[in-house]
């Protein structure tokens, strides 16, 4: 059985990050955006540990459940999706998220600022439904 607590946890830090990208959203438009080096950078930063976290709940869900080893970050999503925890559609995209944050992480030098401004426009609320879903299953 997952432990509530270490869920709640990452599940406040998920909630602030969530809240910072959805205020920077809001302010900014891509011109803004692709003139402002600070903003990018936040911006990427904020969506990897957001991504960071949800892999973090994704995993001791598997670990305290006894599911399957997870074989990469995208795999785990995969796993969630084998036992019902999250729907075919979500897992996808989570799965897309995964792989942008390795691109975050070891790609940075090639990461392309559209793609970012693209996941902060249209994605960020993957990661919201995924910290929805999980406070009602294990919450």
């Amino acid at each position: 059985m997952v432990e509530k607590e270490v869920i709640a946890r990452r599940l406040v830090l998920l909630e602030e990050y969530l809240s910072d990208l959805d205020e920077i959203r809001e302010k900014t438009n891509w011109d803004h955006f692709s003139q402002d080096k600070l903003t990018r950078r936040f911006v990427e930063r904020t969506l990897h540990i957001a991504i960071e976290a949800c892999l973090d709940i994704a995993n001791h869900i598997i670990s305290y459940e006894g599911y399957r080893e997870p074989k990469s970050n995208k795999d785990t999503f995969e796993i969630l999706e084998e036992q019902h925890i999250i729907d075919k559609n979500l897992a996808e995209k989570l799965k897309k998220m995964a792989q942008f944050r390795n691109v975050i992480v070891h790609d940075y030098v090639t990461i392309q600022e559209q793609i970012v401004y693209a996941v902060l426009v249209n994605h960020v609320q993957d990661i919201a439904d995924f910290g929805k879903i999980v406070t009602r299953k294990y919450l």
